[in-house]
């Protein structure tokens, strides 16, 4: 059964930083993709940054490019996400996902059939 399991959150200021992590079990080989969403309150789920898995091929929502970093370690199977300059905007939970097919819109949340429970991420003012 694949798990898929967030830390890092917190409450931060505006310019802060902050560090996700995605631990990722129970399956063998690779997630073609792995991604973090987000969700603020009244919002839709929206693709933050994407990583094709093998090739390590990235993709960025145009909110967060040039300030969010993904990045995976497939040895141990953990996925991150280095958040820095961080907005108010940026305030929501973030949810890590994976994506076994690799014929797949890469933006879209339907695409992902395994998440995590989410962590949620503050920045104040």
């Amino acid at each position: 059964q694949v798990r898929l399991m967030e830390s890092g959150g917190g409450s931060v200021q505006a310019g802060e930083s902050l560090r996700l992590v995605c631990a990722a079990s129970g399956y063998d080989g690779y997630m073609s993709y792995m991604a973090w969403f987000r969700q603020a309150p009244g919002k839709e789920r929206e693709a933050v940054a994407i990583i094709k898995s093998q090739v390590h091929i990235t993709y960025y929502a145009a909110s967060v490019k040039g300030r969010f970093t993904i990045s995976l370690d497939n040895a141990e199977r953990t996925l991150y996400l280095q958040m820095d300059t961080l907005a108010l905007e940026d305030t929501a939970v973030y949810y890590c996902a994976a994506a076994e097919s690799l014929a797949i819109r890469v933006f879209h949340p339907a695409e992902y059939v395994h998440w995590g429970q989410g962590t949620q991420v503050t920045v104040s003012s």
